[in-house]
């Protein structure tokens, strides 16, 4: 076991990277391994251009720059990142480190484990029409990417939680048209804020309303038949592009096998981010308690604990903290 490591980050999304940078700072050999071949989590996926607006100290910033400057920060003890491979299977050893297994047969030593999976391994839900695939990544999309590639064009989102309005509000000013079609009669998944912000423009919003077909030649859109479920009626919809925001389904893997105590919320942890398994932790989105608060700032908090947590555990006479940056040799010798 030359490649033992003090702690082993699984999943690469902003608490992880975060956490990453934290454990150089006590430390511990660390590395990351994320299950997708970018890192970044749900916000590289599906939030690369969205703006980001409550992260302490950055008035906003796109997604994709978020994840490129925590990226950066992450890299500043040079921990291990290892991208493309989920893991399968956990054993813990008669010496009580960690043996990791991933999909693709690779193995990971690791003394403690920090799980930052946000809601597990994802899928997202897609259009349910046979004839869906034939569009697929040419003018029918599960993200929106670039707002630039819609310039111009007659573009419907389907949707109505936060991600299908903040992919309208940040397309609008870019399409000729824009229509959103939501199934519900009103937008209770959504924040008052984005629904706000979607009224500013000149969005045609058809509520409970569903796409039930699509037309086009050699992949590429040219109109949505949309029915509404409160006349009965259907209407053609021009469209170039369509952007399919229904959610996406999450599994936790064969982390369920793992013994850890999971509730509706994620997996449960105590006051110091560890799981009923002594020895593994969670955080982010991946973590239960009591008063959870879901936000990527949540994460820069809990991602700490946890490995104040673990240096304390394999070093039990270390300081209780990392020293402030603006303290910390590392940063004085620059």
């Amino acid at each position: 076991m030359l490649d033992l490591y003090d702690v082993t980050i699984i999943g690469g999304g902003p608490s992880g990277l975060y956490t990453a940078f934290y454990s150089g700072m006590r430390a511990l050999k660390t590395k990351i391994i994320e299950a997708k071949s970018d890192l970044g989590g749900l916000v590289t996926h599906f939030y690369p251009k969205k703006t980001i607006y409550d992260v302490g100290g950055i008035p906003s910033i796109k997604g994709a720059q978020l994840i490129e400057h925590l990226n950066r920060q992450a890299e500043t003890f040079h921990p291990a990142i290892i991208t493309g491979q989920t893991i399968v299977n956990m054993e813990r050893l008669e010496n009580q480190t960690f043996k990791l297994v991933a999909s693709n047969g690779a193995v990971h030593y690791s003394r403690r484990i920090i799980l930052a999976v946000g809601s597990g391994i994802f899928e997202v839900n897609k259009l349910p029409l046979e004839e869906a695939p034939l569009y697929e990544n040419t003018s029918l999309f599960y993200a929106a990417g670039d707002p630039q590639r819609f310039a111009g064009k007659h573009v419907v989102i389907s949707g109505g939680g936060n991600g299908a309005l903040d992919w309208a509000a940040e397309l609008a000013p870019h399409c000729k048209r824009l229509t959103v079609i939501y199934r519900g009669d009103q937008f209770v998944h959504a924040l008052e804020h984005n629904v706000e912000r979607l009224h500013t423009y000149q969005v045609d919003v058809k509520m409970s309303s569903e796409i039930v077909a699509l037309s086009g030649t050699k992949g590429q859109l040219s109109s949505v038949t949309v029915c509404s479920s409160a006349s009965g009626c259907s209407e053609t919809v021009a469209a170039d592009a369509v952007i399919v925001n229904h959610g996406f389904q999450c599994s936790l893997g064969g982390l369920d096998d793992w013994g850890m105590t999971i509730d509706n919320s994620g997996i449960c942890v105590d006051q110091s981010m560890q799981t009923s398994v002594n020895g593994i932790y969670a955080i982010g989105n991946a973590a239960s308690y009591p008063q959870k608060l879901y936000l990527i700032a949540a994460g820069f908090v809990e991602g700490p604990i946890a490995v104040n947590s673990v240096k304390h555990d394999l070093e039990p006479e270390a300081p209780a903290q990392a020293m402030v940056s603006t303290h910390h040799s590392f940063f004085n010798d620059k």
